[in-house]
């Protein structure tokens, strides 16, 4: 295949880089088009020649079919939850009035898979009224962030006229009386792709009336990429505003007093030096998450007469485990912690007591909690390795816990092991690794196995349930998943150990990992792959480019790989936090450059089989960064003797909203392409 190339160059500092395939940026010219046209048919053709594919098919759409249930939320007298009844493409909205009459008493609210005839569009946010009787959602077509919100009204079940949209990372607050809400969106687009995610504004929206007529209620002309999220208290006394840049680790907060009319908005944390997330308010204390002086996490409580930092009381001071998720119910703080990678449940007074901690049905994750301050239920999900995600109940009043929305999918536990396991890395740290495998497996080398990682944006890699995973588990594979630096597993110190000119750690680490697997016997290089996505497949494309002798295959997801010119695409600019900025300094873009994956392949190696995915709706990493790196891994060795594929998915995005339909189809292929590779 003919691989186009223009002399285009860039002088980062004084370092000229050379850019010969930003043609395939145009998502939209005839040549970029021509171009994924060839690549697809390539990738097809590979792919569906692999005997096993049909048989993968047809056992990932028999894993797949088994209901799956969301956390149920109490609102007026009905409990609202999504709910996949098994090969649906979306999860619909249901409500009941009884919960352990399920059967008999849920309806459908909502039926998204009744929207398009593809599956592609999904619900994506849900607001509701305190009083039970309004609801405004928010759907998203073809996987992108962007989305647009209705109203409707829960007891006629009738919509409002009206649609909201300019909406992207939106957020909710009803006013008491339910007249309207505030809501934070971008202005509409103009004439340059990044128009529309710059000035995030408040506005309000009252009910039955046009879009075009909302109020601003407040924007923030002196910094173009702050975004601002409105939430009300509990007793409506407030207006706040969650202030923060994208995915930085960091937050600010203002606030309004609803009772008093006119009165102006007031910075509550201004200077943006820790992370702050806004619990509730008890009387006159406002509560917050924040990781200041806490690398764990603590709570706080911040007096709104006297709100200077020297008035702050520590209600829950830092512990060993790292807090997670906090909420008020049943008048108790209820804080999830990650321990070791996986979660518990405590239960504390307001003033920070301690009370008891929630038992666990085993080591895994709680996906979601949920409860009302003034109920005595609160409501989670939970999930493993080994246990698909089911919906628990405890009750503050007998202490008990139940279960409410059991799984019913058919898995003998038995038959399988979770193990986890400490390795050291390149610099000596002690890294956590979870392995999964059939039990009775020997440790002679041979074995097939997945090792995933993650490793950014504090975001943590606790157990959780695969149907995809359980088909590689059935075929005597191992699935590992390593809590390498960059996330959040250990708390802000562990993120920050992966950030910026410390990112090469998080290479070390998930090379260490794979090292770990074939030192103690459970694989050997040829039987080894590693899969991520998105900042995962920025992981997985480093590691294969600075030791592709460790690795049989790679499986590379949705990724960022033009480690110089990510910030200049959609929300690509709020990525600098994390990875830095190459046109900021020379130092930063030198650490960049180091380990950019586009940048650093080189001529005639025989890299490992790689196979990478992306979307051509994805509008948080665009396919531009799959796109230059499949071309320049081909132009760099055009003899070579191992595949080199690119698969696009059609109507899809980032992942968010993915309908059932792609998720098998790309797994199927994931998989197919691992099967042939490890000689599965």
């Amino acid at each position: 295949m003919t691989i186009l190339k223009t002399e285009i160059e860039d002088n980062f500092h004084g370092t000229i880089v050379n850019d010969p395939f930003r043609w395939l940026e145009n998502s939209d010219s005839l040549q970029t088009k021509e171009w994924d046209s060839q690549q697809m048919l390539a990738t097809e053709q590979y792919i569906e020649a692999i005997p096993q594919r049909d048989i993968i098919k047809d056992r990932l759409e028999n894993l797949w079919d088994y209901p799956k249930y969301f956390v149920p939320k109490k609102h007026g007298d009905y409990y609202y939850y999504l709910k996949n009844c098994g090969s649906n493409n979306q999860p619909n909205l249901y409500r009941s009035k009884n919960l352990e009459a399920i059967e008999e008493t849920e309806e459908v609210i909502i039926d998204v898979n009744s929207l398009s005839n593809d599956g592609t569009i999904a619900i994506t946010n849900l607001s509701f009224h305190s009083n039970g009787t309004l609801l405004a959602y928010a759907l998203s077509e073809k996987g992108s962030d962007w989305q647009e919100f209705q109203i409707l009204n829960l007891k006629s079940l009738e919509h409002y006229s009206e649609k909201i949209v300019w909406c992207k990372f939106s957020s909710i607050a009803w006013e008491k009386d339910g007249n309207g809400f505030y809501y934070n969106r971008y202005p509409e687009a103009h004439n340059e792709l990044n128009d529309e995610n710059h000035f995030n504004k408040v506005y309000w929206h009252s009910l039955n009336t046009d879009q075009r007529a909302d109020e601003v209620i407040f924007e923030y002309l002196e910094d173009q990429q702050m975004l601002f999220y409105p939430s009300i208290t509990s007793d409506n006394s407030y207006l706040i505003l969650h202030a923060g840049r994208g995915t930085e680790h960091r937050s600010r907060y203002l606030y309004k007093d609803l009772s008093t009319p006119n009165s102006k908005f007031k910075w509550l944390l201004k200077d943006g030096d820790a992370l702050y997330s806004f619990i509730g308010k008890k009387e006159n204390q406002l509560y917050f998450f924040t990781d200041k002086e806490a690398p764990n996490g603590q709570i706080i409580s911040i007096s709104i007469d006297s709100p200077e930092n020297e008035n702050w009381k520590v209600v829950i001071p830092e512990m060993d485990e790292s807090i997670s998720s906090i909420e008020i119910i049943a008048d108790h703080l209820v804080v999830s912690y990650i321990r070791h990678a996986s979660y518990c449940l405590k239960v504390f007074t307001t003033s920070g007591n301690f009370i008891k901690e929630i038992p666990m049905p085993e080591l895994g994750t709680i996906v979601e909690f949920h409860g009302k301050e003034e109920d005595d239920e609160l409501y989670f999900s939970f999930t493993s390795f080994l246990s698909p995600t089911s919906i628990y109940k405890y009750s503050f009043e007998t202490g008990q816990v139940t279960a409410v929305f059991k799984s019913s999918f058919q898995l003998d536990p038995s038959e399988y092991k979770t193990e986890q396991v400490f390795y050291h890395s390149k610099d000596g740290t002690k890294i956590p690794m979870f392995l999964t495998y059939k039990k009775g497996m020997k440790r002679d080398g041979q074995n097939p196995a997945l090792l995933y990682g993650y490793g950014g944006y504090h975001i943590s890699l606790t157990p959780s349930f695969s149907a995809s995973n359980l088909l590689w588990l059935e075929n005597g594979g191992i699935y590992a998943v390593a809590n390498i630096r960059g996330g959040g597993e250990y708390g802000l110190s562990w993120h920050e150990a992966g950030m910026k000119e410390k990112k090469q750690n998080v290479f070390d680490d998930f090379i260490a990992a794979a090292e770990y697997l074939i030192s103690e016997g459970y694989t050997n290089s040829a039987k080894l792959a590693i899969m991520g996505g998105s900042n995962g497949g920025l992981l997985v494309a480093a590691c294969m480019i600075q030791r592709p002798e460790l690795f049989g295959a790679i499986i590379c997801n949705v990724p960022v790989l033009d480690m110089l010119r990510f910030q200049k695409f959609t929300v690509g600019r709020f990525w600098v936090t994390e990875f830095g900025d190459p046109e900021a300094t020379r130092e930063e873009f030198e650490v960049l450059y180091a380990y950019s994956p586009l940048h650093n392949i080189e001529n005639r190696v025989q890299y490992p089989p790689i196979l990478i995915t992306t979307a051509d709706s994805d509008d948080r990493v665009v396919p531009a960064h799959a796109r230059k790196f499949t071309a320049a891994l081909q132009d760099a060795n055009p003899q070579a003797t191992k595949p080199i594929l690119l698969r696009i998915e059609k109507g899809a995005g980032h992942g968010l909203g993915k309908p059932l339909e792609k998720i098998i189809g790309e797994h199927t292929d994931i998989f197919a392409f691992l099967f042939k590779h490890l000689e599965v």
